[in-house]
């Protein structure tokens, strides 16, 4: 959301700056200043803030939550993470909860399509390796500070497997975009997962059907492919492929819901 967007948002819900300050964990003074265009160039992570309060959908979801907020963002723990109530789904990344609103369906469909050809290839290997979909807890830095539900990631090393959570990076790493998440997914986390040691990171466009697969421990040069593709998967030697032709002709008729 750009900051016009915002304005008309926070009309739209009747806001004041106090509440969006309390909601965002943002400075009045910095809220205030945004708005009124005395700052012309806020700090990304402002605008994030801002835009995890402001954004469709997920203003419902900030004061559902802001009775269990008692820091400032950037000050959250895993004690306060777990403290959330339960219907509220969020994540928590260097301090901060960024809160995840309903996704769409053509999302819902995706992600259970890849998750099974990733599971019938360690199947049919008779792999070690285990996929797994959100929600699922990651403690994927076992910092005290970031928890993340990757839309799809696989793990390799099972020891990381907890009754409760992840703990650690997991191999793989696939989050399919919407529009609440699509900055969020496209930098923090790909930052995140390449400093915890994820080995591979796809980010699946669905709006522009194209899918950017990152090997992080390469030279993080993306490689970009199209719904019309076969992409190989990295940590499976390439001897694994998702056919996103198949996925793009069965939810082609998603595009023109409304």
């Amino acid at each position: 959301m750009n900051i016009e967007e915002m304005k008309k948002r926070k009309t739209e819900l009747g806001y004041s700056y106090e509440l969006i300050a309390e909601l965002s964990g943002v400075p009045l003074s910095t809220v205030q200043k945004v708005f009124s265009g005395v700052t012309q160039n806020p700090r990304y992570e402002t605008l994030m803030a801002l835009e995890n309060v402001l954004a469709p959908g997920a203003s419902r979801v900030a004061e559902a939550i802001s009775p269990y907020l008692t820091s400032r963002q950037g000050e959250y723990t895993i004690e306060d993470y777990y403290n959330l109530p339960d219907e509220c789904r969020a994540e928590l990344i260097d301090g901060v909860i960024y809160y995840m609103t309903a996704p769409r369906t053509i999302h819902q469909y995706i992600i259970p399509h890849i998750w099974q050809v990733l599971k019938d290839h360690v199947r049919k290997n008779k792999g070690g390796c285990i996929p797994m979909m959100a929600p699922t807890d990651v403690h994927i830095m076992r910092d005290g500070r970031t928890m993340v539900q990757p839309d799809i990631f696989v793990v390799c090393d099972r020891s990381k497997f907890t009754r409760e959570r992840i703990e650690g990076a997991p191999d793989l790493v696939i989050e399919v975009l919407s529009p609440s998440t699509r900055r969020k997914d496209m930098t923090v986390k790909l930052n995140k997962y390449s400093e915890a040691g994820v080995r591979e990171y796809w980010i699946v466009d669905i709006d522009n059907r194209k899918v950017i697969v990152y090997l992080l421990e390469g030279d993080m040069i993306p490689m970009v492919y199209t719904f019309a593709d076969k992409v190989p998967v990295a940590i499976f030697d390439n001897e694994c492929e998702v056919d996103f032709a198949e996925i793009d002709e069965q939810i082609n008729f998603m595009y023109e819901l409304k």
